[in-house]
């Protein structure tokens, strides 16, 4: 019997064992995914062969990547089908073909900026596009910074430094546009996405939310429209909270506004069962609806079960198929 997560309009279905990986294959860690115009799915990852891609039913393409990153992160697809790779090991943020040529690096690799200076990049996260291409990237673990660039790869402005209050960051982990220029900044520590402008100005929070890690927006195409969005909360991360309940790990949609129109999953706490997440990083959902869902399951296990070995094979990429 299938797993259903969420409820009305916002019900999916728990696809098991969606990626046909190559013999002796594992993902160690996904930490984003994309789909492109093709639906075709990029998923990166931590292990010995970064970037894999999927057709939609789960045929294995091909894998690129090998020796190029330090440390997956974040990763965005633009309209022309150019991936925007994060890289949080070595510092930069790689505009990379579908087939693995480079064609930009923003960033100097393994030289990150010293720790707090609000100057890029220390452990950066994230990428997103304005509606005139611009490349807004999350900064990050190192930094509390949300710096602008221009398409081709130029330094315009930054906002950001550490702190609680609107237009603070701890730990600015996603960063994604909507296509009026409208900036979303997942604060993941502060447990809240702040709003801002394409220059950096505040314009207002969401707050119903426990660590966001991922963020995704969806629909709403064209300007004025109205965009959904889908949020990767991780769980607890403390000893002290470790089993209490409603705090995730799950996914979460929620409007432009940040009211919340479903949650899937978490009542019950982090697991590997079907049906529930362990750390919730990175998401993309195709042309069909389906939400792929990727987690960086081995990172997060040590904190989300304090003293259990970790096992010798975790999930870390989840498909949900959205139900008709």
């Amino acid at each position: 019997m299938s797993v259903i997560l969420g409820s009305g309009e916002h019900r999916y279905r728990v696809v098991e064992n969606w990626a046909k990986l190559p013999d002796g294959w594992e993902f160690r860690d996904v930490a984003a995914v994309a789909v492109d115009s093709r639906d075709r799915v990029y998923v990166f990852n931590r292990g010995q062969h970064p970037m894999m891609v999927f057709e939609r039913d789960g045929t294995f393409v091909r894998s690129w990547g090998e020796g190029l990153f330090g440390r997956a992160h974040g990763l965005h697809i633009d309209s022309d089908d150019n991936l925007y790779c994060t890289d949080d090991g070595d510092h930069t943020v790689r505009k990379i073909t579908t087939e693995g040529k480079v064609l930009l690096t923003i960033g100097v690799p393994n030289q990150p900026a010293p720790f707090l200076s609000g100057k890029p990049f220390n452990r950066c996260t994230h990428t997103a596009l304005s509606p005139k291409g611009e490349i807004y990237v999350s900064d990050g673990y190192g930094n509390s910074r949300v710096h602008k660039y221009s398409p081709d790869g130029k330094h315009l402005m930054c906002w950001g430094t550490t702190g609680t209050d609107p237009g603070e960051f701890n730990i600015v982990h996603n960063v994604v546009a909507d296509e009026d220029g409208w900036v979303y900044v997942a604060d993941r520590e502060n447990h809240r996405v702040q709003v801002f402008d394409g220059n950096g100005k505040y314009e207002t929070q969401w707050n119903n939310m426990h660590r966001p890690c991922a963020l995704y927006c969806c629909g709403g195409q064209g300007r004025g429209g109205h965009p959904q969005f889908i949020i990767g909360e991780l769980g607890p991360g403390m000893p002290v909270n470790t089993k209490h309940t409603n705090l995730g790990p799950r996914l979460a949609i929620v409007d432009q506004k940040g009211k919340t129109l479903a949650r899937l999953g978490g009542e019950a706490g982090p697991g590997e069962e079907t049906g529930k997440f362990l750390s919730p990083h990175g998401l993309a959902v195709d042309s069909k609806g389906s939400i792929y869902v990727g987690e960086v399951s081995y990172t997060n296990w040590p904190s989300t079960f304090p003293g259990v070995p970790v096992p010798k094979f975790l999930r870390s990429l989840q498909k949900l198929e959205k139900v008709a």
